[in-house]
């Protein structure tokens, strides 16, 4: 059965909340998200990680993005996001944050420059995965976050010794929220009024979107063709984000 999700609106995110949809698709094409949790109360600074994420659902694998999901995490056992997510029984609080630019918004004074951005920030409970299917299903899901079907055209499933190296977090989410910044540059009328301004002044949007390159073969590739999984991937993935990107300038 579906069911639709509503963030609670709490202090640290009454404003600017995106639909569920827009928040996990932001997170789940970012290729990095960014992972922040305190470590002790004798540490004033808070610990952040470069962690690979992806929301999905487990126990209703088939929930589209506006529906309830969680966010897993790819890690090592012995790290000490790990370690502290797996002292505690309700999980460590944990802050979630991922960010796709998508142009440099050029205006007429450096106070409104801006860029076209997608942001989004998760918070949750950080525990553990210790059930082998559902860490198996984590695994594969973050693997095909990097390429497509790339799971089903590796060597699996990973091997008792993989398994045991390899941890993943599932994040319970309590709250999120989102934010999109769209449009070309939004200058004030003294100067766009200004001719001796506007005259020297180029303005407009610089489009910025993430491209893949050509494949290159590692030293031990054996395989003369690229596998279509990879290529189409390349290919529709390039183009999706060149539109997205030419898109937002346009959207206000």
């Amino acid at each position: 059965m579906g069911r639709t999700l509503t963030y609670p609106q709490l202090e640290h995110n009454k404003v600017n909340r995106l639909k569920n949809r827009a928040i996990h698709s932001i997170v789940n094409t970012s290729n990095v998200v960014h992972v922040t949790f305190t470590t002790s109360p004798e540490d004033p600074f808070p610990a952040i990680l470069p962690m690979i994420g992806q929301m999905g659902s487990y126990e209703y694998p088939s929930a589209g993005p506006e529906e309830p999901m969680d966010c897993y995490l790819h890690g090592y056992v012995s790290s000490r996001i790990m370690k502290m997510s797996g002292a505690s029984d309700q999980g460590l609080p944990v802050s979630i944050a991922a960010t796709k630019v998508d142009g440099l918004v050029l205006a007429l004074t450096p106070f409104h420059h801006s860029y076209n951005y997608r942001s989004a920030v998760l918070c949750g409970y950080a525990k553990p995965v210790t059930d082998k299917e559902e860490k198996l299903y984590a695994m594969k899901l973050i693997t095909d976050s990097v390429v497509p079907n790339r799971w089903d055209n590796s060597r699996t499933p990973p091997d008792s010794s993989e398994l045991t190296s390899t941890a993943i977090l599932r994040v319970k989410i309590v709250s999120g929220s989102g934010k999109i910044r769209n449009g070309g540059p939004h200058d004030d009328k003294k100067d766009t009024e200004n001719v001796d301004v506007t005259s020297k002044t180029w303005t407009g949007v610089v489009p910025v979107w993430e491209s893949f390159g050509r494949p290159v073969a590692s030293s031990e590739n054996k395989v003369q063709e690229i596998p279509s999984h990879i290529n189409s991937y390349i290919q529709d993935t390039n183009g999706q984000n060149e539109r997205f990107a030419f898109e937002a300038v346009n959207e206000g």
